[in-house]
Parts: structure tokens; C-alpha cells; sequence
């Protein structure tokens, strides 16, 4: 069953939200044990960087996408020295965040919505 209410996330003393936050409100809004609330923010989180690290885009409808992107290599420059450094190839992760995330920015608020959790 899904739960009309969205959960609110209220300003929090902290600029960045963690983990173990995230983990905290699940605890507190959705019923799970602290246990649980951690091994399931802990499991998300294994799930998505697997699959990044295999290659594979991750997306969150409504939330936005993760992909893997190959940087070219390209010639650098030691900033101290002058002294030109090659860099090499690297696979970066780019997130692309879905146009309802950009709206949801865009209004803005002193509270974030998360979005709603099934029981």
C-alpha cells in the first residue's frame, strides 16, 4: 500500500545529508528497526555503485540518472613547474537529475520532499 503523505525532511543542523541520516529517517517515518534502516540504505547504495562500476546507468524515475562517462586523455600542466603532464583515460560518474527533481529545486523551501515510501 502507498502512502499518500510524502516524507518531509526537515532542515537539518547539517548541510549534507548522510547515511546514517538517511538511515535515521527511515527508522523514524517508515517503522523499520534501526538494524534494518541502516542494511537497507547500506544495500541501495551497494546495489547502485555495482552496477556503476560494471558499466551500467543507474536511473531513479523521478529523481535523475547516474552514468559511467570515459574521459579522453589529454595533455595537463603541472601548475607549480609549467611542466606538461599527460593525463590518462578515466571513467568518471555523471548524475543527470530528472526535470521533476528540477522542478521540485526550483520551488525551493526550507523542506525537502522525499518521496513517497510503500508499507
Amino acid at each position: 500500500m502507498e502512502n499518500d503523505n510524502p516524507l518531509l525532511v526537515e532542515s537539518l543542523e547539517l548541510p549534507t545529508l548522510t547515511k546514517a541520516q538517511l538511515a535515521d529517517l527511515l527508522f523514524d517515518q517508515i517503522g523499520l528497526n534501526k538494524r534494518e534502516s541502516k542494511d537497507m540504505v547500506d544495500a541501495f547504495f551497494d546495489l547502485v555503485s555495482g552496477r556503476l562500476v560494471e558499466g551500467a546507468d543507474v536511473k531513479l524515475s523521478g529523481f535523475g540518472n547516474f552514468q559511467i562517462r570515459t574521459k579522453a586523455p589529454r595533455p595537463g600542466r603541472n601548475p607549480r613547474t609549467g611542466e606538461a603532464i599527460p593525463i590518462q583515460e578515466r571513467r568518471v560518474v555523471t548524475f543527470h537529475a530528472s526535470s521533476k527533481l528540477k522542478e521540485q529545486i526550483q520551488g525551493g523551501g526550507d523542506r525537502a520532499v522525499v518521496p513517497a515510501a510503500t508499507r
